[in-house]
């Protein structure tokens, strides 16, 4: 039977949890950089990642990198990036692509308070050309080194504590934002009282 200090905890995360601010995540490779995605996820307060993954191999995640916060994480899994995309678009969010050409706006200047999903490409192509075609805002981090690019994990740490920190700052992280059915849900399923 759980603890009162456990029961607590898990309510306190669930009614910090941002249903409409996703994750997408489009063929990484890299098992540390798609750890280390996930738990930068937990910490923001993300319920859902995307996968997007057409390799025939499980999606890598490393326990020891994430420290096991996919438990916390719910996701979705896709063979295709149309998929994935033309479904967050069904569900009314708006998709913001990482990516480092000329077209791209400064990542801090897009509002993530509005429903949105942020796109991350795989390591060595970035995001496919199918993603900007499906994409709202094509953004980027800037760079004033001789690197093009940070490595994915810290990416999406910036980018995801930009969109914390305007949710802060507009009161989305003040109350429960999910639905009292999906809320009992996870409630039950992380105290595991099914």
């Amino acid at each position: 039977m759980p603890t009162e200090r456990r029961k607590n905890r898990v309510k306190d995360v669930l009614s910090h949890r941002q249903p409409d601010l996703r994750v997408v995540m489009e063929d990484i490779t890299n098992t540390h950089n798609a750890s280390a995605v996930v738990r930068t996820c937990d910490a923001a307060g993300i319920l859902y990642v995307d996968i997007i993954y057409s390799r025939p191999e499980p999606f890598p995640i490393n326990d020891s990198i994430s420290t096991k916060t996919e438990k916390w994480i719910q996701f979705s899994h896709y063979s295709s990036t149309k998929e994935c995309l033309r479904f967050l678009k069904k569900q009314g969010l708006k998709i913001a692509c990482t990516h480092l050409g000329s077209e791209a706006v400064p990542y801090n200047s897009v509002d993530y308070t509005q429903p949105i999903a942020v796109v991350f490409g795989n390591e060595s192509d970035g995001v496919s050309d199918t993603a900007m075609s499906h994409s709202d805002f094509l953004i980027q981090i800037p760079m004033f080194g001789m690197v093009q690019s940070l490595n994915l994990s810290v990416s999406a740490g910036i980018i995801l504590y930009e969109a914390c920190q305007q949710r802060r700052q507009k009161g989305l992280y003040n109350k429960s934002r999910l639905s009292k059915e999906t809320f009992k849900t996870l409630w039950n399923e992380w105290l595991d009282l099914k």
